[in-house]
């Protein structure tokens, strides 16, 4: 191997909480020599950050903590948006400065489509959102019930330890009935849960009694837990809480997601339903994305993979950090970004290398964390792809820890995935760090624009009390509210042409049971219509109706109200119409 700067990552020690100093090997020039990040010089309330600012967009602050530890492996959902009501967020709260931070809590702040505003903002920013639960809780995540509107919180909580799920009383209300996951899952902790169309609570667990197998249950009816199933067997189980889970919004399709680091080359594995969780099919290795292909190396998910998500036309994503194995020594830089699509081909598609030169890399990224890494994705209703990820800046170093500062990237796809657009760093962070971010779901729709909201929390001292790395600091947590179009423009996508010469009219999926994404072109500009007809050619839905430029295009169609049967998609252009052929089944 070339002479390079890299760092090894040490096998994860599985803790809920505790005063970790993971230890690096820095190698110059072939000669290993071990170090440790610097300890605290202080446990005193370290001040607000003091960030540069941002480079897209604009930031609304709603909340803080001094839990500055969101997620010992990958992300998971903590920001919904309610297309009907407004936008859910939720982060991990305290207000103490150190263990074992009694007041710990699921927090939760709405942003209300009606008023324009959100619904608890106060001059201390410690002091906005409310509680979501009534006793300690933490480690779950955050969805929103797609026919209603409110939010559900997971975190596991109790003695002995279960599961609990927090449900809102209405959207934005911040008024919570609980349903606790004793007797059925008592034992179980980590539970991320997702929601499907049918409003059933779909959860993967890790047992408390080994803290390495994981589980499946689920919520339904409301208050109704099922006893966990174990997915793993016979494939390895993940040894850390790295599972995630995905369920459909518009199918009875469940996905759940973990890595095996028992090995140097942590392999990713899945199993899936599509019948709600009731049967599965096998527990299968997700392959390798076609990185690092340099003589004795190869590539390795990490403990921050993987993300998996259902779009809102039923196709699968799934967006994960790789980094390199070389000579059975797991390194943490570089680091790339990968998507990975089944309906596409090649499956696998990469977002963003993260490097830097060898003697620029000033310092480690601290506990659980790869050079760039915990990615999330979300999409907007013409079909653009969104990821954003946090990635450290190698000569940013903090003096207190003597650990890198980390920035929020983001980079889209106009293709479905097949390639994306320059990532572009969102944040500055200058004096402080940004981490554990989340991306919205789908894109905001007001007032004629599209924008992403990303979700996640500034530190003003790189590196994580609660692992034992920096002093106690106020922490906000922000949404930053982006264009989608300066990420990436509709209708321009990386890699392909993007001037079409002629009408062209594509459906994926087609047959389709309820959603399917309409890809067409507008080969000059003028007058589009795009109608949905009956097999008799009676207009049934408008999806488009006026003047657009020369381009490409992706347009939503839901038919979750039509029967079952043939129905005709025809696109106008001027004086030039294409008709497609549509089959919905139930």
């Amino acid at each position: 191997m070339r002479n390079m700067l890299c760092i090894a990552l040490l096998v994860p020690v599985l803790v809920l909480a505790g005063n970790l100093q993971p230890v690096t090997t820095v190698v110059r020039d072939n000669e290993a020599v071990t170090t440790a990040p610097a300890a605290p010089t202080s446990t005193k309330t370290a001040p607000a950050p003091r960030a540069k600012g941002f480079t897209l967009g604009t930031v609304d602050t709603v909340g803080g903590t001094k839990y500055d530890w969101a997620a010992n492996g990958p992300s998971y959902r903590w920001i919904v948006n309610s297309p009907d009501f407004g936008l859910h967020v939720g982060w991990m709260f305290s207000n103490e400065d150190a263990s074992p931070w009694s007041d710990r809590n699921q927090r939760y702040n709405f942003y209300d489509y009606t008023t324009g505003a959100w619904n608890w903002i106060d001059p201390d920013f410690m002091a906005s959102g409310v509680n979501a639960y009534t006793a300690r809780s933490g480690f779950g995540n955050l969805d929103a019930d797609p026919s209603s509107g409110v939010a559900l919180f997971s975190t596991h909580n109790g003695s002995p330890i279960r599961p609990e799920i927090a449900r809102d009383m209405a959207p934005g209300a911040g008024i919570f009935e609980y349903c606790s996951g004793s007797p059925n899952a008592e034992g179980y902790l980590w539970p991320p849960i997702s929601l499907d169309a049918n409003s059933k609570i779909h959860c993967a667990l890790i047992d408390d009694a080994t803290r390495n197998c994981v589980f499946y249950a689920n919520v339904d009816p409301w208050c109704t837990w099922s006893s966990p199933v174990g997915l793993a067997s016979p494939q390895p189980d993940p040894e850390f809480p790295d599972h995630n889970i995905a369920v459909s919004k518009v199918s009875q399709k469940v996905f759940v997601t973990w890595v095996y680091t028992g090995v140097e080359d942590e392999p990713g594995y899945y199993r899936m339903s599509t019948d709600g969780g009731q049967t599965w099919s096998e527990p299968t290795e997700l392959p390798d994305p076609p990185a690092f292909t340099q003589p004795d190396t190869q590539p390795s998910f990490y403990i921050t993979s993987l993300f998996p998500w259902y779009d809102y036309n039923d196709r699968l994503h799934i967006v994960a950090d790789v980094t390199p194995v070389v000579r059975d020594t797991h390194w943490i830089i570089p680091a790339e970004i990968w998507h990975y699509c089944p309906d596409n081909t090649p499956n696998w598609s990469r977002v963003h290398r993260a490097e830097c030169n060898p003697e620029n890399l000033q310092a480690g990224v601290g506990y659980n964390a790869a050079y760039a890494c915990r990615p999330t994705i979300g999409s907007s209703s013409d079909g653009r792809l969104f990821v954003a990820w946090e990635q450290f800046d190698s000569a940013n170093v903090e003096p207190v820890t003597n650990l890198l500062r980390a920035d929020i990237f983001v980079a889209g796809s106009n293709d479905g995935g097949l390639t994306w657009s320059e990532a572009k760093k969102i944040t500055d962070g200058g004096e402080c760090s940004h981490r554990f971010p989340c991306i919205v779901d789908r894109a905001i729709e007001r007032n004629g624009t599209k924008k992403i909201a990303v979700f996640y929390m500034v530190d003003s001292v790189a590196g994580s009390i609660v692992q034992g790395q920096g002093p106690a600091t106020r922490c906000p947590m922000c949404v930053q509210w982006i264009d989608c179009d300066s990420i990436v423009p509709p209708g321009v996508a990386e890699g392909r042409s993007t001037v079409p010469t002629r009408i062209e009219l594509a459906a994926k999926p087609n047959p389709f049971s309820s959603r399917t994404l309409l890809n067409y072109t507008v080969p000059r500009s003028g007058k589009v219509s795009l109608v949905l007809c009956d097999a008799t050619g009676r207009p049934l839905q408008t999806l488009v109706n006026g003047s657009q430029e020369q381009g490409r295009y992706a347009v939503s169609m839901n038919g979750s109200d039509l029967a079952a049967g043939v129905y005709f998609c025809k696109l106008t252009v001027g004086k030039t119409s294409l008709t497609k052929r549509l089959t919905l089944v139930r």
